[in-house]
């Protein structure tokens, strides 16, 4: 499920993640994440395995999926086609669907010092949607690791985790 398609769901006063005012977006975009987790929660509880289709920029929002998701295992699979991809796939887009964002080169820095050494980065440049989804369904358990939250680090630790 994707973080567009529900925050499709507000139907009046939606701000977009990078729009104004930038309060009511931070809002927003705690909102749509709190409603994908409680969504994959439902049907991870009825047995069936979930994607979560999001912009995850830092440790921090990571470790607030993994609380929103606990107890359930959480594993990170960073679609990482490169940055001219991305203009690409953004631009053939239908209009609708397009976002306005000029950030890649800093985003792509920024995951990189966030999740290097968490997660399962799949270069995704060549492969279609389907091709991906079936990909990651193939591979996820053995090439993403559970992700254990940072917040209790030292504790885990202490106790051999």
């Amino acid at each position: 499920m994707g973080g567009d398609t529900v925050n499709m769901m507000i139907r009046s006063g939606f701000v977009g993640f990078m729009g104004d005012p930038a309060n009511e977006a931070l809002r927003q975009d705690e909102l749509c994440n709190r409603n994908m987790c409680a969504l994959a929660n439902n049907f991870v509880d009825f047995g069936f395995t979930v994607f979560l289709d999001t912009v995850l920029v830092d440790r921090a929002e990571l470790d607030f999926f993994i609380a929103l998701m606990s107890p359930r295992p959480v594993r990170l699979v960073v679609l990482a086609p490169g940055i001219d991809v991305c203009k690409d796939r953004n631009a053939s887009r239908a209009p609708e669907e397009r976002f306005d964002f000029d950030g890649y080169e800093r985003l792509q820095v920024e995951m990189a010092n966030e999740f290097s050494d968490v997660g399962w980065w799949l270069d995704t440049s060549e492969e279609t949607a389907r091709e991906t989804a079936d990909l990651i369904i193939a591979r996820v358990e053995h090439d993403a690791a559970v992700v254990n939250p940072t917040w209790n680090g030292w504790l885990r630790r202490l106790h051999g985790g």
